[in-house]
């Protein structure tokens, strides 16, 4: 039988329902040694709904020797003490996104990982999703041929409510807005799948539908690795929101990812169809999708653990995605945020 991992889960705000959900659908594999929040009331809420233990010591549920792993599902201004103090105690780490609210930060944050020799994960849990798979695999294959132009759009919103919680959109806990909270898993998953070799222009901008800090809504024009073009558009400012959509245009084919679902239609008159298994969080309702990508990239970070080896999905994919969002907004010449 194989041995449980002892996890740690630090930060009970709503990010961590899918993690929760998934744990206890992986409880053959895990135990859950401590759910950590520094809100005392939070804290007992979510003992109420899940099966963990619960505390606001974060110090001792980091020092517990039962605990290999944890989850640090905090905002992103705290990533980085956090991960530094599981590193010391010798812990491996599943880290939500982004890495941090900077690259500098984020640079550090991977470095300190491997300095420790402790496994480091980010929770981009779209590279999961079966169609994403599926896509990889064409892609993979060559199936749709010379990539000839590929694009981004991710059309979502967020009322002025979700912005009005303290922090929400701002650079000093989240590190910026529609790219770093929101695109950032459909930016990853297409940098990876199809690469970005450069950022041509961008438009970083704050509309007047929510008063907030940072950008929410983001164009930019892009070159692939393999030269072809690419473009981008990203927002939570289209009421109602809908799925994000990827088109990659091939000289055999043309795939369309959308939300869960994949539609892809070769030139030989070819066709496959993936349906979506949910909606994916892209309106006012930010948890209404399923939490099947978040327990098999969770599932991927345990096997990476028991097999010693990195997961899928390594700090320094993270890392390179957060640079590719500090690139699009170096490229606006009006855009002064910091990165």
């Amino acid at each position: 039988m194989m041995n449980k991992t002892g996890i740690a889960l630090i930060g009970l705000g709503p990010a961590a329902l899918p993690h929760a959900k998934s744990l206890v659908d992986l409880a053959d594999r895990v135990d859950v040694r401590w759910a950590v929040s520094r809100s005392a009331a939070r804290a007992q809420a979510f003992g109420r709904d899940f099966p963990f233990p619960v505390t606001t010591d974060m110090a001792a549920a980091i020092a517990d020797p039962t605990v290999q792993a944890v989850l640090v599902l905090t905002p992103a201004n705290a990533h980085g003490s956090v991960a530094e103090a599981c590193f010391a105690a010798g812990k491996h780490v599943l880290l939500e996104k982004p890495l941090e609210t900077t690259l500098a930060r984020a640079e550090a944050i991977v470095a300190s990982g491997r300095k420790a020799g402790r496994r480091l994960g980010v929770v981009l849990q779209h590279r999961f999703r079966p169609a994403s798979l599926r896509l990889r695999d064409i892609l993979k294959a060559g199936a749709l041929g010379t990539i000839e132009a590929a694009s981004l759009t991710v059309p979502w919103w967020r009322p002025q409510s979700y912005y009005d919680a303290e922090g929400r959109g701002t650079f000093a806990r989240d590190g910026g807005g529609v790219l770093m909270s929101q695109a950032i898993h459909a930016l990853d998953l297409f940098r990876s799948l199809v690469g970005v070799e450069k950022v041509v222009a961008a438009q970083v901008r704050r509309t007047r539908l929510h008063r907030m800090e940072a950008e929410d809504h983001v164009s930019a024009l892009l070159t692939l690795g393999g030269g072809a073009p690419a473009s981008l558009v990203a927002t939570t400012s289209a009421y109602p929101g809908g799925p994000e959509a990827m088109q990659v245009i091939g000289s055999a084919g043309t795939a369309t990812l959308s939300g869960g679902g994949l539609d892809v239609g070769y030139v030989d008159g070819r066709s496959e169809t993936m349906a979506p298994e949910g909606n994916s969080g892209g309106g006012a309702n930010i948890m209404d999708f399923p939490h099947d990508a978040h327990r098999a990239l969770i599932a991927d970070f345990l096997d990476a653990l028991a097999e010693n080896r990195d997961p899928v999905v390594t700090g320094e994919e993270a890392l390179a995605t957060q640079r590719l969002i500090a690139d699009i907004i170096r490229a606006d010449p009006t855009c002064s945020q910091p990165v």
